[in-house]
């Protein structure tokens, strides 16, 4: 089995509630989307996503993604997509770095691996827990009161974990209405419920041990990506009184090695794209489990193609570990393909059809920006 054709599709994905606000004052409106078709000589066709935060989130751009793609796709020509390893190892050889603009063809790969072998990615990743998967929503940054409610309404649709956005300027706050938007986006805690506070980075360890000051004993949260260093994050976990979350800095597996010697945190924010693809995401995975650290499965964004590859890695996390996976339909308007997994019962649980599952909207996505042959 080769891979005879790689189509690379461009799609805007509005996010769904108007303006979504992070720290240091960034603000997104809509995410630039690149899905990968990767079309084997027998005919079998595999889809990935990869669609960054914006160019602010981490090093990582749309543009980027897209330029990456097409400085790989040529040398895929013709290699069985059903070893993924190996795919991984062309894709090392010809282009160093630049993970994000892996994911797309490498999760496409194991879309394929799926189909051609009839079985879903989770029981080739490893196998399903059985257990359905809480869901975790994305809180921007607001006022607390309509942080509250924003939490409220995901609690009403089946949500048990919420990652609450911090990270105020000085100038707009600061600790204190952080610290007021942690009380507020708890107030209404659930059992059952998980929360990560989310500072993706904004804070400087004065900062966050400023606000850790003003909050009250007692609240259930990890702190999540506090600072943009790790020079900061180690001298704030050294005095940080709650669990800490690594996210922006854990990125290839020699970040995560590096945050497992280091004691660096006690859980990570294991984000597809970020990480390069399922096939690293398996790795990380695995050493997070064997370091005995807790996972979010997430990606950065994205429609349902990419919450598809969420689905199936964190279907094989035990219940111990997981904590919660990210539902990234949930922060877009635009839908790119049907992907049978509703939120139910206190959760997710992925399909059991071949591959990811999906069945995509070619309509929506339109005609190829580039194809490879």
């Amino acid at each position: 089995m080769k891979i005879e054709r790689i189509d690379l599709f461009q799609a805007d994905l509005p996010y769904s509630g108007g303006i979504y606000t992070l720290s240091g004052g960034r603000e997104f409106h809509a995410f630039d989307a690149s899905i990968v078709r990767m079309e084997t000589a027998c005919g079998l066709e595999g889809w990935g996503e990869s669609t960054p935060f914006g160019s602010s989130y981490i090093a990582a751009h749309a543009l980027g993604v897209r330029a990456g793609i097409a400085e790989i796709a040529p040398h895929l020509i013709g290699e069985d997509p059903r070893q993924v390893e190996r795919l991984y190892d062309v894709m090392d050889t010809v282009l160093a770095g630049h993970l994000h603009a892996r994911t797309a063809l490498d999760v496409a790969a194991w879309d394929i691996l799926g189909k051609a072998t009839a079985l879903p990615c989770w029981m080739l990743l490893g196998g399903s827990t059985g257990r359905r998967m809480p869901v975790m929503s994305s809180i921007p940054a607001d006022t607390p009161e309509r942080m509250r409610q924003n939490v409220s309404r995901h609690r009403d649709r089946g949500y048990r974990g919420h990652s609450v956005k911090i990270g105020a300027l000085d100038r707009e706050g600061g600790p204190a209405l952080d610290a007021a938007r942690i009380e507020a986006s708890l107030a209404d805690r659930q059992p059952g419920e998980f929360y990560l506070v989310d500072a993706n980075g904004g804070l400087t360890p004065e900062t966050a041990l400023r606000l850790l000051t003003l909050l009250p004993t007692g609240l259930d949260f990890v702190l999540e990506a506090p600072c943009a260093s790790w020079r900061e994050t180690l001298s704030l976990r050294s005095r940080c009184r709650v669990p800490v979350i690594l996210d922006e800095l854990m990125q290839a597996d020699t970040d995560l090695a590096q945050a497992i010697a280091l004691d660096a945190c006690d859980g990570i924010g294991l984000k597809i794209s970020k990480a390069g693809g399922l096939t690293p995401g398996r790795r990380q995975r695995d050493m997070a489990r064997a370091a005995g650290l807790t996972l979010s499965v997430q990606d950065t964004v994205g429609s349902t193609i990419a919450f598809a590859a969420i689905a199936h890695l964190g279907q094989t996390v035990p219940e111990r570990h997981l904590r919660c996976i990210l539902d990234c339909r949930d922060m877009v308007t635009t839908q790119l393909a049907e992907f049978e997994a509703p939120v139910a019962d206190g959760g997710v649980l992925a399909p059991d059809a071949p591959g990811l599952g999906l069945t995509v909207n070619r309509a929506e996505l339109g005609d190829p920006v580039a194809s490879w042959t």
